[in-house]
Parts: C-alpha cells; structure tokens; sequence
C-alpha cells in the first residue's frame, strides 16, 4: 500500500492569536493534500478521472498537539480507507518525522455538475484508489 505526501508551507496568516495553527486551517492543509493526491496523481495523461469534480460529505479531525509557525513545511500523509460505489473516504495525519498534529478523514462523493448530481466511481479511479489503500486502517476506523 502507497501513501501519497504532500509538503505543505505554512503562511504566516495560518496563525491565530494564540501564535498556533489556526484549528480551521488545517481543513485547508487537508484539502491542498488531497487535490494533489487525487488530480495531480490520478491515472494517465488525459485521463478524465477525477476531472468531473467531487464533493465533501463529511470531515471528522482529531487536533492532537499545537502546530506553530515555521519556514520548515508540514508533511500532509494521505492513504484511502474506504472505497465504496460512489464516495470514497481519505485518511491523514499532518505530521513531522517525531510528530503528529492531526489525524483526520474525509468522505469525498464524485459529482457530475452539469447533471447536479453524485456519480459512481469509475474503474479507472478505483483501481488508481485501491493503491492507496490502507485496509487496516479500515479496520481500525470501523472498530
């Protein structure tokens, strides 16, 4: 199983008064992750996976320790826990090498725009998915 990592800076802006992280930034942290996951890895040139768009149905994050500005990006992990017919659940944690911040979930739902509506997930995406695919973390999650 492949995990994808994403470096991600962080902005001087992302600071709350406290001189952390601010909590709702790192929604923005997970999302940078995951678009890079997901576009910029998906299947072949020219490929359509991915392309019609998604939709977030459900975010669930676990803050474990403060995260305070720094040059030194944060490296966003990203694997996928669940696939299912038409959604599609991404796991994270946003970590050093001896520290993690935050571990978190996002249930992603491919959707058709121009019919306004969810679509399943192809075979194309599914078997690029199944990659990232970390069934004990499935397990874990479930228990």
């Amino acid at each position: 199983m492949a995990r994808h990592l994403y470096s991600c800076p962080l902005r001087w802006s992302d600071m709350d008064a406290f001189g952390h992280v601010n909590n709702a930034v790192f929604i923005r942290y997970l999302e940078e992750a995951r678009i890079d996951f997901m576009f910029r890895l998906a299947p072949g040139e020219g490929s359509e996976s991915f392309q019609g768009g998604s939709v977030v149905a459900r975010h669930e994050i676990d803050y474990l320790r403060p995260l305070v500005h720094r040059h030194a990006p944060v490296t966003v992990e990203t694997w996928v826990t669940k696939v299912g017919a038409a959604s599609l659940t991404v796991a994270y944690e946003v970590k050093d090498e001896d520290q993690v911040y935050v571990r978190a979930s996002t249930v992603v739902v491919p959707f058709d725009f121009e019919a306004g509506r969810p679509r399943r997930i192809t075979d194309e995406e599914r078997m690029f998915l199944e990659e990232f695919r970390d069934e004990a973390a499935e397990e874990a999650v479930a228990a």
